[in-house]
């Protein structure tokens, strides 16, 4: 497969070329569903076109858990084939479609009460284990193990005494969410979809009762397109409903949004060398490894404020705080954190008041002819969701045309990753980078490294730690502009990197230079240069206001100080 770019100049022509031809299927919506539907239709030989209105993955999809995992939580809701279906994607994403993005992850999870407790948690973690070979696949990770007291402080030094009476440590598995989203849509690209980010759905065509395509409004350059379509796929999570109201409908179900929050702290605050999952008095919540860090989550609330940019409160942040203590030897306080983030699950509504028990099931329905919706489900099983959302728009459209075959595709940047991994002595020699480098670039490009390799060997200077930033190489923030689809300042440090949230200071150090460096690629003139960075920093501004704020609608409305760099209307 050949590696396409999602350059600019890619971008205006996947714009044009929606504008002038009838499409099979238009997916609306650039998050892992639509992505993943982009990428199902094109690899059944359809053409096809992606249109997101912000950047990818800007939603939900670079908001969460970064867990690929079946929930252990659905287990004791009796929801066996739910867990079943995402631990044998779990199986595919680590062996088979994207190795160099997912990767197993252990977690601890500590016993409070002797002997009932141990056979409890291990019964359902043992089926856990069991569920994941279900698919006649290996599970791709390691099996449980029951630990002492003892045994599971060696492994997790952070862990007070008091806190457990023994533990089990379970394997699941870990992935940049935002990074694999970018992946699965410009693997769609290579396969020959369409594909075009800050592009919004203003209006769907109809011929009768039938939608026919869509109306594309260009953020970037302020113009209008009609993109013609046999079938318009809505795959655009906590906003199904309002992309529903451009045809009239309600639609058959309702999404209904819950925000779940995170922290993340330096990974020399809590010492261990496993993740944590450990039971709240609603929930769950999960102490993750992430690199230099610490990812603490996750809260899960009704949320039913503005939906682009959901805001952490106080609450929410001393929530965490006071559930994590109350197993570490040294609690964590307010100063430990570098980044907050929040994000909004798409659920379908129940009829059960509690956020943390609908479904997380999907739905696909047909709701009028020539329009599919998706909503609901999880991260982890995103391909699923795509496959049913195109098997109903194929349904509905005159041709045979193949079924699915996504689980036989990797992403770019699998294929040869583990050859590379094996070479990255050599590859550090050759470019004259320490092997680290090699090692964390490897784990964000795969085998595209090669294409990150080429700047720094046509610009030494490009192999420079960025001002700032330093686990990020300035070629980094070039090749975010030139390959990755990143149009502003705000795509490369909050998604295409995670400096927004593994900083102190939440990237702004670091802001000017990338901005003069995204600038040569993007043609920007010294007035946007300025711009970008004025916003980005105004976007922090309002982000640390709204983190202090006591609660959901005091911190929504400090959130929302801070302006759109590309406004939607």
């Amino acid at each position: 497969m050949r590696s396409v770019a999602l350059s600019p100049q890619a971008r205006e022509a996947a714009l044009e070329a929606m504008a002038s031809t009838e499409l099979d299927v238009l997916v609306v919506g650039g998050g892992v569903v639509g992505s993943g539907a982009a990428l199902d239709a094109a690899t059944r030989g359809l053409t096809v076109g992606l249109v997101e209105a912000r950047d990818f993955a800007s939603g939900t999809s670079s908001r969460s858990s970064k867990l690929i995992h079946g929930g252990l939580r659905y287990l004791e809701m009796l929801d066996f084939r739910l867990v079943a279906e995402a631990l044998q994607e779990r199986g595919l994403l680590i062996q088979t479609l994207a190795p160099h993005l997912v990767r197993p992850v252990p977690f601890i999870y500590p016993l409070k009460h002797h002997v009932w407790e141990r056979f409890y948690a291990g019964a359902g973690v043992a089926l856990y284990d069991s569920l994941g070979l279900l698919s006649g696949r290996s599970r791709g990770v390691p099996h449980h193990r029951h630990l002492t007291r003892r045994g599971a402080r060696r492994i997790v030094p952070s862990l007070r005494k008091d806190a457990l009476v023994g533990a089990l440590q379970y394997y699941d598995a870990q992935v940049d969410d935002a990074r694999h989203t970018m992946f699965i849509a410009r693997t769609a690209a290579s396969y020959g979809a369409h594909v075009a980010s800050r592009a919004r759905v203003t209006g769907l065509l109809r011929e009768g009762e039938r939608v026919t395509g869509a109306e594309v409004h260009d953020l970037e350059s302020g113009r209008t397109i009609k993109v013609r379509a046999k079938q318009v796929v809505n795959a655009t999570g906590v906003w199904t409903d309002e992309t529903q109201g451009l045809v009239g409908e309600r639609g058959q179900f309702n999404v209904r949004a819950s925000k779940g929050i995170h922290l993340v702290v330096p990974r020399d605050r809590i010492r261990g060398d496993s993740g944590l999952i450990l039971r709240t008095e609603k929930s769950v919540l999960f102490v993750i490894p992430w690199g230099r860090h610490w990812i603490i989550g996750t809260t899960d609330t009704d949320w039913k404020l503005g939906l682009a940019h959901p805001a952490a409160s106080a609450a929410d942040i001393d929530y965490l705080l006071d559930h994590v203590n109350e197993v570490l030897e040294q609690p964590l306080t307010h100063a430990d954190v570098e980044g907050v983030y929040a994000g909004l699950r798409p659920l379908l509504s129940g009829e059960s008041e509690s956020t943390s028990k609908l479904s997380r099931e999907h739905a696909v329905a047909h709701t009028v002819p020539g329009l599919v919706v998706v909503a609901g489900g999880k991260y982890t099983t995103y391909r699923v969701m795509a496959k049913d959302a195109v098997d109903a728009a194929v349904h509905a459209l005159d041709q045979k045309v193949p079924p699915s075959v996504t689980e036989k595709v990797p992403l770019l940047g699998a294929e040869g990753f583990s050859a590379l991994k094996n070479a990255r002595y050599q590859l550090a020699a050759r470019y004259g980078l320490h092997v680290a480098r090699i090692e964390h670039l490897l784990s964000r490009y795969g085998s595209l490294i090669d294409e990150v390799l080429e700047l720094v060997a046509d610009d030494p200077k490009l192999g420079e730690p960025l001002a700032g930033a330093s686990d990020y190489l300035r070629a980094e923030v070039v090749y975010a502009a030139s390959h990755e689809g990143a149009r502003h300042l705000d795509d490369l440090l909050a998604r295409r990197t995670r400096i927004s949230i593994e900083t102190f200071d939440r990237g702004v150090r670091a802001c000017e230079e990338a901005a003069e460096l995204m600038a040569g690629v993007l043609d920007w003139s010294g007035a946007q240069v300025e711009r970008e960075v004025e916003h980005y920093r105004k976007r922090v501004e309002a982000e640390r206001e709204s983190q202090r704020m006591p609660d959901d609608e005091t911190a929504d409305s400090a959130r929302m100080g801070a302006p759109e760099v590309v406004p939607l209307v």
